[in-house]
């Protein structure tokens, strides 16, 4: 079998939070695919990257009084914890704000120039007036404009696949911060890869780079029309790398994040040595991308038309898989516990039993992944306990001392049979139908298993004649579990080391699948797997409930964003009692005639109703913040039993409350609607 170069992505996780058991479908699909090909022999390479970049980074960063780069080394080395703990092994894992990304996006950006892709327009965009930025597609949700399915996100509809852009959305609402955006006007850069058009068609509907669906899916719903225009820049405030040539403006983070594979390829190139140009400019080298069907988009048009003009080898073939839903086709639910982190499961579970589960469910198209929580404990401790790892368990002991057979006994045909299956595990790998691969390994666990059952070894162990027979068969039955444990090495990697280690020969390698294991001692048995049990189950559902009521209060207390700043400048002072405070009398009033004091700089003079015939007159130091004829008719809150107190313009016979340090920073303090002069305050 020729050896193939193959380059493998997985879409880079967002650093503004933690990896979850939806993201692990993914990843997980694609360390399985990556080992399989590794195990065959090939040379694969698999690289992925924070995404680092955008707005909900920088607010977050805001929000927590740190600096973006702060945030986002803290997230990758959860998110590194989190795929280790998975036993999700990259060969390089980057960062898109890496100097490595930002000189191929110089690049790539320098060839869509040259080819005249990119032009200016005004754009209308919403904006969060309380965030002070600009949004980005991911921080709209909505009504769909074309099927009117409610909480939308503001590129694309879920339920009837529309795209659109955010300001098309109705009843938009901002998701940083739970607010109405307003539009306003910036000037943006976009590309315009109509002009690869034909390209695009030709590449998305020949060859073998997509599933037909998808094919289809893109024929109908784009390519039938001009292709819009991408909007590739955003206005500051923005974190990201700011465009060369448009000082102002920023690569959006959808531009800057794919080029993340190119530029964790060349980390890892600088760092070992590699020539560069082999993996990214070589058409011998194949490039897999495995995606999410909710970026299709911008996977299989925009992201080969940005290849395409700068001289990049194009996607081999981009792996779309669904969505994870849980217990019959419902999303993930944090009030139910079935939003479950990667950590909070790594707490409870074993994380070969998410893999094997993952890679039961999970076929060639783009059908939604279901994990019932019923099935994975039945499933897990049916085929991983109760037929494959039994096999080891229920024969190793028996020969701990002899060790196997010097010759492979006649076991009628068993390993042979399993060595004739190889091309076709093989081949559903390949094709990333992995449940196809595991009932055909199931389909030997079960051959396997009857043999054992039929021969008893238990029973032979007891006839001191039988010893001979009692090898032959535990050697059969081990060489029969190895060969599957083979086929689920790239499911179950540290099951395979585990094997290796029982019968003192590591598994390296797809073929000794097909050559049985003879003469070699076997070590003490260890325990390989344990079952589930349901209170682990419920414990980590209970726990992930428990996560999901934390991160509300934490969102809630930083929601508004509020600095300690005002508090710092003036401190609390000291504690009184009630008997203190009941003393000054609060009252509402309202303000019936507002004068300027020529002969001060700061001060206004008020005249307050308290209702009735009840005045005051004070003088406040508000004249910076504050016209005096805009403060006509208002309510506001007065100190009502102050000493009055004699000044050179006249007496002030109250106090105006109001917050800020002075100057045009006051802010007088009003009462709800409703309230009436002379109401006190309590």
């Amino acid at each position: 079998m020729p050896q193939r170069r193959i380059l493998v992505t997985a879409a880079l996780p967002y650093a503004n939070g933690d990896i979850h058991i939806g993201h692990l479908v993914e990843y997980i699909q694609t360390d399985i695919w990556v080992r399989f090909q590794k195990l065959r022999g090939h040379e694969c390479r698999f690289f992925c990257a924070d995404d680092t970049h955008g707005t909900a980074i920088m607010i977050r960063a805001r929000q927590e009084g740190r600096s973006e780069e702060a945030l986002i080394a803290d997230v990758r080395e959860k998110h590194i914890a989190d795929f280790t703990g998975f036993n999700i092994e990259f060969d390089n894992y980057g960062s898109t704000n890496s100097e490595q990304n930002r000189k191929v996006c110089h690049q790539i950006w320098s060839s869509l120039r040259e080819a005249g892709l990119v032009h200016e327009k005004e754009v209308t965009q919403l904006f969060d007036v309380q965030e002070n930025t600009f949004l980005a597609d991911r921080f709209v949700k909505g009504t769909c404009p074309k099927c009117k399915a409610t909480d939308q996100y503001g590129d694309n509809c879920d339920k009837c696949g529309s795209t659109y852009t955010p300001a098309d959305l109705i009843d938009p609402v901002s998701t940083l911060s739970n607010t109405t955006p307003e539009l306003r006007t910036a000037s943006h850069l976009f590309v315009r890869i109509e002009d690869l058009h034909g390209f695009l068609d030709e590449w998305t509907q020949s060859g073998d780079h997509l599933q037909s669906e998808v094919a289809n899916y893109l024929k109908g719903h784009f390519l039938g029309d001009p292709l819009r225009d991408w909007d590739i820049s955003r206005p500051a405030p923005y974190f990201g790398f700011e465009i060369p040539d448009s000082p102002g403006n920023y690569w959006y983070v959808w531009f800057d994040a794919p080029i993340g594979y190119i530029a964790s390829t060349l980390e890892w190139c600088e760092n070992n040595n590699e020539d560069f140009d082999k993996w990214w400019k070589n058409p011998e080298t194949e490039v897999h991308h495995f995606i999410g069907k909710d970026i299709t988009y911008f996977h299989t048009l925009f992201w080969p038309a940005m290849l395409k003009t700068s001289g990049f080898n194009l996607p081999e073939k981009v792996h779309i898989h669904g969505f994870l839903t849980i217990n019959g086709g419902f999303k993930m639910s944090k009030s139910k516990g079935t939003f479950v982190k990667a950590a909070t499961y790594l707490n409870h579970l074993d994380p070969a039993c998410l893999r094997y589960y993952y890679a039961s469910k999970l076929g060639p198209r783009l059908d939604d992944l279901d994990l019932n929580l019923d099935e994975f404990v039945q499933k897990v401790n049916s085929d991983l306990v109760g037929k494959v790892v039994n096999l080891a368990s229920r024969s190793a002991k028996f020969v701990a001392q002899t060790g196997l057979s010097s010759a492979y006994p006649d076991d009628g045909g068993l390993f042979e049979y399993g060595a004739s299956r190889s091309e076709a595990i093989a081949t559903a790998y390949e094709n990333c139908d992995y449940n196809g691969a595991m009932r055909e390994i199931l389909a030997l666990a079960d051959r396997a298993n009857k043999y054992v059952e039929d021969q008893k070894p238990w029973e032979l162990r007891k006839d001191e004649d039988r010893q001979q027979e009692l090898q032959d068969i535990c050697t059969i039955a081990l060489n029969l579990f190895r060969q599957i444990v083979v086929y689920l090495t790239p499911v179950l990697p540290r099951l395979s080391g585990q094997t290796g280690e029982l019968l003192n020969d590591p598994i390296t390698s797809w073929d000794q699948a097909q050559t049985p294991l003879t003469g070699t001692s076997v070590s003490k048995f260890q325990h390989m797997f344990k079952r589930i049990e349901e209170k682990q189950v419920d414990a980590m559902t209970e726990e992930a409930k428990e996560d999901a009521v934390a991160a509300e209060s934490e969102a809630a207390a930083s929601q508004w964003n509020d600095s300690g700043e005002a508090l710092e400048a003036e401190p609390m002072s000291e504690e009184c009692t009630i008997d203190d405070f009941v003393k000054v009398d609060l009252r509402v009033a309202r303000i019936v005639e507002a004068n300027s004091v020529p002969e001060a700089n700061k001060l206004l003079q008020l005249t307050l109703s308290l209702g009735g015939d009840e005045r005051r007159n004070v003088f406040a130091g508000i004249k910076a913040a504050y016209e005096p004829e805009e403060l006509i008719g208002r309510l506001v809150i007065c100190c009502a039993n102050l000493k009055p107190r004699k000044m050179r313009f006249g007496t002030s016979e109250g106090m105006v409350l109001a917050s800020g340090p002075g100057g045009k920073d006051v802010f007088l303090l009003s009462p709800d609607e409703g309230a009436v002069p002379g109401q006190r305050v309590h």
